[in-house]
């Protein structure tokens, strides 16, 4: 897909990844592009800045209702947004916290879907790209929660994937590794075990996700390294689950 004269939404657009997905989608000639976070300030120049909490249902469905009517169709939907949540143990789980992060990282991705598809398979064209990580195929040990969230945020983009192609509508997953936002800082500024293979820009990432859209891949990974990590994640379970245990081990605050 290429990105000139469409119409994307991007959820998380005021900050990090978001930010500069929208500002990308501008440069790249997009006719309008929707920044939708639960802040205005940041959202990139030019860009169609709007309020929306993506844990909310009614707030997603709203937006793509009003952003319809402003401009007509939603061409491409980029959900975006996630949050992180440290801790590797639960035995400490707190599943209020499971609940927002599961709303935030998974469901809304699925509430976006159920709420374009309509339009776009009328069209029978669309664009669906949903942010997820390196650690829906692979983990981040010092975060449980982040692991198990990202590996269904990628499950569900792959079913899309699959049932959607054949009504025009194309399904990407990002998964980076470390990117330089405020959500990777919460380790360190390495990045911790994420980091062992650099700390992107988003500005990099931004690229990356323009490219691999333009070929229709399904993943989308701005560390190369990925996929033959996830490919020896497969050929080699056990061993791989001895190296997460390395890893867990040196940057995790690990208690008995």
């Amino acid at each position: 897909m290429e990105i000139k004269d469409k119409v994307v939404i991007v959820t998380g657009g005021a900050s990090g990844i978001g930010a500069a997905l929208g500002k990308a989608f501008l440069e790249a000639g997009a006719k309008a592009v929707v920044a939708v976070d639960l802040k205005t300030d940041g959202a990139p120049a030019g860009s169609d800045a709007r309020l929306c909490d993506v844990s909310r249902e009614a707030a997603i469905t709203a937006l793509v209702r009003a952003v319809e009517e402003r401009y007509g169709r939603i061409d491409v939907f980029c959900s975006n947004a996630g949050v992180l949540t440290p801790g590797w143990d639960v035995r400490t789980a707190d599943f209020a916290v499971w609940e927002r992060d599961w709303k935030i990282n998974v469901l809304a991705h699925a509430v976006a879907a159920k709420a374009v598809l309509p339009g776009m398979m009328a069209r029978g064209e669309g664009y669906l790209l949903n942010t997820a990580s390196a650690a829906g195929l692979l983990a981040t040990p010092e975060a449980l929660i982040y692991t198990v969230t990202k590996h269904a945020a990628v499950a569900l983009a792959e079913q899309l994937a699959f049932s959607y192609k054949r009504f025009g509508v194309r399904v990407s997953a990002l998964c980076p590794m470390a990117v330089a936002t405020p959500m990777v800082d919460q380790f360190a500024a390495d990045g911790a075990s994420a980091g062992l293979d650099g700390v992107l820009s988003v500005e990099t990432v931004a690229a990356a996700t323009l490219a691999g859209m333009r070929a229709e891949q399904f993943f989308i990974f701005p560390h190369a390294m990925v996929g033959d990590y996830f490919a020896k994640k497969a050929a080699r379970h056990d061993k791989w689950l001895g190296a997460m245990e390395a890893l867990q081990t040196r940057y995790a605050d690990l208690h008995p």
